[in-house]
């Protein structure tokens, strides 16, 4: 692999920003300071950044805040996409999200490349549960809870039973905030479920998706590496 693809791809900035780490004597490759480019063994040479060395990863996990306006894509004729959101900079690592959420939906997203990964929590057989928060035209009741728990026929496929927990209600703006925990996630589901019972969502933001939880200090539009503990949790699931 070329050395300046292998930092790029582990965090050290785009290649341009790799160039001038080298160009200024910051890399070394088997304790040899290297100022140009070259092709390395990323998994037998140790590459160091200062006196950092540098561990080579074959896949990039990112934890996403999504924000309204942007779609859950690679790319789009249209809209901006998640991937354009995150930058040029990324682009050589090949990103993609870990399932969708609408355009106007925001919370957590998990983009990834590795596909075995995505593929295990979005598979039907795991019932990989999602949770969400969302405010609502319409008052929902203790019986929508129920019809919740049972299960929904929406026309093309019954809801697996969901978690419905009732926030607040408000009679006098005819309004009511909810949290929500679905098995699935086909396409507006969450949407269609409310509209069943004869209610309609105006604001929805997922908060969890299987072992990972939005950080409270993850605000809206930002994005980071998982930490070793959400890592963790995803083990199970084929990080590696």
């Amino acid at each position: 692999m070329r050395l300046d693809k292998f930092l790029a791809h582990t965090g050290f900035g785009s290649r341009k920003e790799v160039k001038q780490l080298l160009g200024n004597g910051w890399v070394s490759v088997n304790d040899k300071v290297v100022k140009k480019v070259i092709s390395i063994d990323e998994q037998n040479d140790i590459v160091k950044v200062g006196e950092e060395v540098v561990q080579y990863e074959a896949f990039s996990y990112l934890l996403m805040n999504k924000p309204e306006g942007i779609i859950s894509a690679t790319e789009d004729n249209y809209h901006e996409t998640v991937i354009d959101w995150i930058g040029p900079e990324l682009s050589h690592l090949n990103l993609f999200p870990v399932g969708r959420l609408d355009i106007d939906t925001t919370g957590l997203l998990l983009l990834t490349n590795n596909g075995q990964l995505s593929h295990q929590l979005l598979s039907p057989k795991r019932h990989v549960a999602k949770r969400y928060y969302a405010e609502i035209d319409g008052i929902v009741t203790e019986e929508m809870v129920v019809k919740f728990e049972k299960g929904l026929h929406l026309g093309d496929f019954t809801t697996l039973p969901a978690k419905l927990e009732i926030l607040h209600v408000n009679p006098d703006t005819y309004q009511s905030r909810i949290e929500v925990e679905i098995q699935e996630g086909k396409f507006h589901q969450v949407k269609r479920m409310f509209e069943k019972v004869g209610c309609t969502v105006v604001r929805l933001h997922r908060l969890s998706m299987g072992p990972l939880v939005l950080p409270e200090d993850l605000a809206v539009g930002e994005f980071r590496p998982l930490n070793d503990e959400e890592r963790k949790s995803l083990e199970p699931y084929g990080l590696k």
